[in-house]
């Protein structure tokens, strides 16, 4: 697997084979807490706010649930900045761009032709404009200023929004109101009439017997046996035992192992008893790359290996 580091300058590059198993909705494992707090928000007609470590899988919950119910549509998300405001829940106005084009071209667009240019319709608003169920992912909700949680609800009471740069309204009806999915890292806490309104559920790190059944449902070229190795490793590598300060997640996890598998890596060779060979240790040291996320923790990882 070495292209880059065993190979000369004018190397071809490798050909890129990514597993679409990784992020296929219809293999996604929601455990039975996470599968009754959607029935609540779903009955309730509430947003579902997520926390959990990141690579938990809260934002692929929404792709899962527009393949579950077979929606027409892929979630709209909202990307959560610092800067964002209520506006952006709903549409972005390129202003530069028209002003840029109405000096260049010295004529004005009707309404309908700026909004196809210069209007990029976000979650919420795509969802209303559209007039159909969808999802919307409003993704790191703790990022956002301390407004914009509230500014949230206010949109699903009204259910409709203005675009005053071209002179229109949308509004959809109740019962084809979205189903909004929040996701936070909690980074900060968020106000409390918000929390009020909200759903909430956090979504737990996965046991040992957890990571094994999404490990068999993404990654079916790997022998069950030797899932189990692998599952066992990264469980000792994130133990509490062990000194990482950022301990790897399900996301981790599944790439990693789909990077040994790139490897050619043989997790025979993890057995108890058995003692590392050289070229396996080596491999694993060149995988732990996936795993930690600060030199510290790289170091750490490679000291659990020497024990």
């Amino acid at each position: 697997m070495n292209w880059y580091a065993d190979n000369k300058p004018g190397t071809p590059l490798p050909t890129l084979l990514p597993n679409p198993k990784l992020n296929d909705p219809a293999l996604y494992l929601p455990g039975p807490g996470l599968r009754a707090a959607v029935d609540v928000a779903l009955a309730l007609g509430q947003p579902l706010l997520l926390t959990g470590e990141p690579g938990t899988g809260k934002s692929q919950l929404a792709d899962h649930i527009a393949w579950y119910f077979n929606l027409e549509d892929k979630p709209a998300v909202v990307p959560v900045q610092t800067t964002s405001v209520a506006k952006d829940l709903y549409y972005r106005y390129d202003a530069l761009g028209h002003f840029q084009h109405n000096q260049h071209s010295g004529k004005a667009l009707d309404p309908e032709e700026l909004e196809k240019q210069f209007i990029n319709f976000q979650g919420l608003g795509k969802a209303i404009k559209e007039k159909k169920r969808m999802v919307v992912l409003i993704d790191e909700i703790d990022k956002a200023p301390r407004d914009l949680p509230n500014d949230i609800l206010t949109a699903l009471d009204r259910l409709a929004f203005d675009v005053p740069e071209v002179k229109k309204s949308y509004v959809t009806k109740p019962e084809l109101a979205p189903i909004v999915i929040i996701t936070s890292n909690s980074e900060k806490n968020l106000p409390d009439p918000f929390l009020r309104r909200v759903v909430y559920y956090h979504i737990p790190t996965p046991k040992k017997e957890e990571l094994l059944a999404i490990l068999a449902k993404k990654m079916t070229n790997i022998a069950e046996p030797n899932q189990k190795l692998l599952i066992e490793h990264f469980d000792q590598l994130r133990g509490e035992q062990s000194r990482l300060r950022k301990k790897p997640s399900t996301a981790e996890l599944l790439l990693w192992a789909d990077l040994l598998v790139k490897m050619k890596f043989d997790p025979r060779g993890l057995e108890k008893g058995k003692k590392l060979t050289p070229e396996l240790k080596d491999k694993l040291k060149q995988s732990y790359t996936v795993l930690a996320k600060t030199q510290e923790d790289l170091e750490a990882l490679y000291q659990q290996l020497e024990l």
